[in-house]
């Protein structure tokens, strides 16, 4: 019975992989212990107090009385020793003497104006303002607003895109420094056969550590999936199909791993930055908004957090969609046509 060079290929991939105790490790293991440290690191809590200098001054104890409260901490200090702690950040704000009432503070630091406001607040109210409006607070904290809720969708396609550089790209090269691509250039198998069987890999190993990762998600942290579960399969298998074919691109013509290794850096740190896996992309200028939206990493990381948060359908990231699909069969078209054995 004649046997498909695809599967058996397949076949003998996945054994390598699971024997292998490091591949392992950075695809299971590194993604929960990062969930674990940035989701206790910037877990929900109550507001850090604000840091208020207040300058010497002979009304400067009417200044302290009306600041004293448990959302801001003072530090006495005279002005030079204000401007100090200003600059090194050791206070957002400083309170200095004079009427009208002089506030110190750098207003590009968000800190900064969020200070401004609590300390005027404070005291007018101390000065016997009266608000012509009666307002009421209602506080609201709900699962998907949360960093971790931000984090985790981010982690899974980072996971995606280097199980699909690095596990892919790098391997292959390093298999043809090693000379043992060449051994098989006398097999009755296709170069199709061969580039397909790595990402076959890489799909089903990404089937087995998304459940491992959401499932986590939802123990610890109560992360739910708010959408569609063959949707969110859906677009974690199209994400790996698009980042094994800018591995395979990358893997096509180089000749070493330290070029290979060069090749991948240079395609994933600055996804890696800009496209919204630790912080949003938002925070990018303008300007540079239109290349990031239109980078694999950032369409993964959105369709991923618009399916786990929001609940989204195949109509919403359907833009993100068409990004990752346009990426796949480029980098899959360019990949198979120029790869070389040797």
């Amino acid at each position: 019975m004649t046997r498909s060079p695809l599967v058996e290929l397949t076949k003998a991939r996945m054994r390598m992989y699971f024997r292998e105790p490091g591949a392992l490790f950075w695809t299971f293991a590194f993604p929960l212990l990062m969930s674990i440290a940035l989701g206790v690191a910037f877990r929900n809590r109550p507001p850090a107090p604000v840091r208020v200098a207040v300058v010497d001054a002979p009304d400067a104890s009417a200044t302290l009385a009306a600041l004293e409260a448990s959302d801001v901490r003072v530090f006495p200090a005279d002005l030079a020793h204000a401007k100090e702690m200003l600059r090194t950040g050791k206070v957002a704000l400083a309170v200095l003497p004079g009427t009208p009432r002089p506030y110190l503070f750098d207003e590009t630091r968000p800190e900064s104006r969020l200070a401004r406001l609590v300390v005027d607040d404070r005291l007018q109210r101390a000065a016997g303002r009266l608000d012509p409006v009666a307002t009421s607070e209602l506080r609201m904290t709900e699962p998907g607003a949360r960093y971790i809720d931000f984090f985790l969708p981010g982690m899974l396609g980072m996971s995606v895109m280097s199980s699909g550089l690095w596990g892919i790209g790098y391997i292959i090269v390093e298999l043809r420094t090693r000379k043992l691509i060449k051994r098989m250039v006398a097999t009755p198998m296709r170069k199709t056969d061969f580039l397909l069987s790595f990402v076959l890999l890489r799909a089903i190993v990404l089937l087995f550590e998304l459940p491992v990762v959401m499932g986590f998600g939802w123990l610890v942290f109560d992360v739910h999936l708010r959408g569609s579960v063959l949707l969110l399969i859906a677009v974690i298998l199209l994400g790996a199909l698009t980042f094994a074919g800018i591995g395979l691109l990358l893997a096509s013509r180089a000749e070493n791993t330290q070029t290979a290794a060069g090749l991948v850096n240079l395609v994933m740190l600055p996804m890696t930055v800009c496209s919204g896996v630790f912080f949003s992309a938002d925070n990018f200028p303008d300007a540079v908004q239109p290349v990031i939206r239109v980078l694999p990493l950032t369409a993964l990381n959105d369709a991923l957090r618009a399916v786990i948060n929001e609940g989204a359908g195949v109509a919403a990231i359907a833009p993100q969609l068409g990004i990752l699909g346009v990426c796949m069969i480029a980098s899959m078209g360019a990949a198979l046509a120029i790869f070389r054995w040797q």
